[in-house]
This record gives C-alpha cells, sequence and structure tokens, in this order.
C-alpha cells in the first residue's frame, strides 16, 4: 500500500487519473495548510460528527467509528502539542488529518470520507470557524461596552463641550458622550448575533455539489455541530460564503466605530485639549522628544480598520464572479477571514483596555464646555420660550449677541443686560439663568437628551441589560 504522506503519492488523494504527482510550482499554488490549519478544531469535529452519523446509518461499522473516533481526538492532541506534522504536498488541513487518521488506524481512517467532499468539509469547517469569531466578538463587545458604562456612571454630571465639525456646538455630559458609544457597539453586537443565526445552518451532507446516493442523516450532524438546521440546498452548501462576508462586513462597521473612539482618543490626550489622561500602559515616548507621550495604541488600532475594510473588499472580489458551485478561486477566502478577526478581537481587546485606563480631566472639560458660545441654542430657545419670538428671529438675535460678545473678547453670559437689551429690548435677566453650561445640560431633558438624569436613566437601562 503506498504511503498517502510520501510527496510521491499525493496523487493518490485526487484519484487514480492522476499519473504524477503536481510540480513543485503547482504544490506552492494548490497547498493552503499554512494557513488552513487553523481550522484543525473544527475540522475534526465535523468529521467525528460525520462518523458517528454514517455509523448510526450502518453505512459504516460502528468498530471503525470508534476507532475514527478516538483516532481523531488523538490527532487533536497531537496539533495542540505542536506534534503534527504538517505538509503542504497533502495540500490542505483536510487531507493531512485523513492521512494522519489512516496512518494511526488504518484501512478504517480511509472509511471517513465516505458521503462527503472536501466541498462541504470545509463549508462546514469555515463555517464553525466564523460561527465561533462571532461569539468572540460579541463578549468582547459586551466587555467594552461595560467599559464605556463605568465611565458613563462616573461623569453622568461632569460638563464637556459636544461637536458638530470639531467645532464646540453644545454643551453635553461626559455620561451623554461615553453612552453614544455604547449604542454604536451594541449595535454592533447586534449585527454579529444576527449574522451568526443566520449562519447557523449545517452544510454537511451536500457532499461535491449534488448531495449524496448514501442515507445519510443531515439532521444528525447538524444537532452534533450545534446547528439549528441542515442547509436546504446542495449546491448552495458549497458555494456560499455569505456568511464570511457578513462578518467581514459587521467587522467593518465595527472597527469603523473603534477608529471614531481611536481618533478622539488621539486628540482628547493631545496637549492642545487636554481632555484625557492615558496611562504609560497605552502611550509610548519619542526616540529624541522626552516630553512626548503618544497614544500609539489609540493609532495602531484606528489603522486596524483599513485592513478589516481590507479584507471585506477582497472577498468580495473574489466571490462575485464565481458560477456555482465550488471553484479554487474560494480557497482565498480564509486568510482575508483569519486576518480580518485577528485584527478586531486585538482591537476590541485593546479598546477595552483603553476606555477602562483613561482618566478624564473634568476641569478642562467643564472650561472647554463653556467657550465657543456653547450656549447660544440656550439662548435662542429661551427668546422662544420665554418672549413667544419665533424661531428664525430669535435666531437672528442670537447671532447679533453672539457677534457683539465676539467683538468685545466675552463670552454670551459676560454681557451685560443693558448690551443685550441693545439688541432685543424684550431681553430680561432671567435669561442669565440659561446660559450657564450646566443650566444647559439640565435643560436637555427630552428622551435619549443630555442631561444626568437622562442620561442615568439610559446607563441603568444598560447595565440591566447586560446583567
Amino acid at each position: 500500500m503506498s504511503d498517502p504522506r510520501d510527496p510521491k503519492s499525493a496523487n493518490t488523494m485526487w484519484g487514480g487519473r492522476f499519473a504524477e504527482g503536481p510540480s513543485a510550482i503547482m504544490t506552492a499554488i494548490n497547498a493552503s495548510i499554512g494557513f488552513d490549519q487553523r481550522l484543525y478544531a473544527q475540522d475534526i469535529a465535523g468529521s467525528r460528527a460525520h462518523a458517528a452519523m454514517l455509523a448510526a446509518q450502518g453505512i459504516i461499522s460502528s468498530k471503525d467509528a470508534e476507532a475514527i473516533g478516538e483516532g481523531l481526538l488523538a490527532i487533536l492532541s497531537e496539533i495542540e502539542a505542536g506534534n503534527f506534522p504538517f505538509t503542504p504536498d497533502l495540500e490542505d488541513i483536510h487531507l493531512n488529518i485523513e492521512a494522519r487518521l489512516t496512518e494511526r488506524i488504518g484501512e478504517a481512517g480511509k472509511r471517513l470520507h465516505t458521503a462527503r467532499s472536501r466541498n462541504d468539509q470545509v463549508a462546514v469547517d469555515f463555517r464553525l470557524w466564523v460561527r465561533d469569531q462571532c461569539d468572540q466578538a460579541i463578549a468582547g463587545l459586551t466587555g467594552l461596552m461595560r467599559a464605556f458604562l463605568a465611565q458613563a456612571e462616573a461623569g453622568a454630571d461632569w460638563v464637556m463641550p459636544g461637536f458638530t465639525h470639531l467645532q464646540t456646538a453644545q454643551p453635553v455630559t461626559w455620561g451623554h458622550h461615553m453612552m453614544a458609544y455604547v449604542e454604536m457597539f451594541a449595535r454592533d453586537r447586534s449585527r454579529f448575533q444576527d449574522a451568526r443565526n443566520r449562519m447557523n445552518e449545517c452544510p454537511l451532507g451536500a457532499a461535491a455539489l449534488a448531495g449524496t446516493s448514501f442515507p445519510i442523516d443531515r439532521h444528525m450532524t447538524a444537532r452534533a455541530l450545534g446547528f439549528d438546521r441542515p442547509t436546504a440546498n446542495s449546491l448552495d452548501s458549497v458555494s456560499d460564503r455569505d456568511f464570511a462576508l457578513e462578518f467581514l462586513a459587521a467587522a467593518s462597521i465595527c472597527a469603523m466605530h473603534l477608529s471614531r473612539f481611536a481618533e478622539e482618543l488621539v486628540i482628547w490626550s493631545s496637549a492642545q485639549f487636554r481632555f484625557v489622561r492615558l496611562s504609560d500602559r497605552w502611550t509610548t515616548g519619542s526616540s529624541i522628544m522626552p516630553q512626548k507621550k503618544n497614544p500609539d495604541a489609540a493609532e495602531l488600532l484606528r489603522a486596524k480598520l483599513g485592513r478589516i475594510l481590507g479584507a471585506t473588499v477582497a472577498l468580495f472580489t473574489v466571490m462575485k464572479g464565481l458560477a456555482l458551485t465550488y471553484s479554487k478561486d474560494m480557497q482565498e477566502d480564509k486568510e482575508q477571514v483569519f486576518d480580518a478577526a485577528d485584527s478586531l478581537m486585538l482591537g476590541l481587546a485593546a479598546m477595552t483596555g483603553m476606555v477602562s485606563d483613561m482618566t478624564a480631566n473634568r476641569e478642562v472639560l467643564k472650561a472647554a464646555a463653556a467657550s465657543g458660545f456653547s450656549t447660544a441654542t440656550d439662548l435662542a430657545d429661551w427668546l422662544v420660550k420665554a418672549l413667544g419670538l419665533p424661531f428664525r428671529e430669535a435666531h437672528h438675535v442670537t447671532g447679533a449677541l453672539v457677534a457683539m460678545a465676539e467683538r468685545k473678547g466675552c463670552d454670551l453670559p459676560d454681557l451685560t443686560l443693558e448690551q443685550m437689551q441693545s439688541v432685543h429690548a424684550g431681553i430680561t435677566a432671567d435669561v442669565f439663568g440659561v446660559l450657564g453650561v450646566e443650566n444647559s445640560v439640565r435643560s436637555r431633558t427630552s428622551y435619549g437628551g443630555t442631561a444626568p438624569d437622562q442620561v442615568r436613566a439610559q446607563i441603568a437601562r444598560w447595565q440591566k441589560a447586560l446583567g
């Protein structure tokens, strides 16, 4: 009997049609073991479920199924101990494990591939792996949301500037700003959960593309692997990579949200802003400028979006021109997803660490909130409510008062009543009650607004939801 691990007999894995083995260049371009060995646990789990089903259906003997199951567990231990001899001559993780199984248990190992193909085998392996990544992303996002909740709770009533166009707009609270990211990452978490729900169908048993004539039980293998049901169309089963694309799309949106807050950390920790401080755990120094404390972790995390978005575009490009069903192009589906998943999980962990670590400079935040005529909208609202002015007229009056304050080099609360009345005679001393930043944030009591009571209500809602 030829040794399936012998490179000269590698063609036997393809069948008797091939008289010669592949050239070195063909081996290099064809082999995927350098990266798909990451699927070893999923491949072994799928094979064990498949063998158990074959025995239950009387397709192979119980004795062979037992030998296969024990042999696969032994191979799992070998791989995890770093003692497995991976070889590119056997192309991929599936053939490497099958060859090693046959080497360990003999003829019984050759029966494992009955009623399946590498097409449905890789489809189930990859789907299991991506499903695991969804679970990890959901857990990572839950931890990140808790970190933002802790920051929000600590500073529910701390005043800071809210920005549009990166210009001071209206006063908000630190807690309100933190809760904005809780909402963003909650949507990300739901996207991964939705993607997981959709991908939780088992393609094993679709075989090469048309199903199989063996009396298999696909529902049994689906249950054994934690799927809700088997996939309903064998053609779609082996050619579908929607689940990977949806994972990448969710990862890209999540990474974009991570990048947005990373950008805020870079800005906020600068000497010009001084809104937050990051500890030495998340910053680095300069080789020639001893005063520097660079937010490198935030900058690197901001850059991770490029890798993840690039992976998304790459896989869309691979898949967009493929007729049904499987084409070898689809071997290029994994490296992009592996890299994107690694980048995302690292980014979630790093951001959770930075959010937990950062210290807000409350006094600087408050002083910045009062700059840039941030209570101008409060003044306009007061003119509408107290004097009955149409909002457009109130907007015009407020603009004139802002221009006056700019000329005098002061802020709106520093104008005298007489100066204000020179623009509109109806203004009374009551106006000063709405011009302070503390008064401003307390007045924003609409649902989802920045008033501290509203912020605390949202914090309580999410704390209850996360448990």
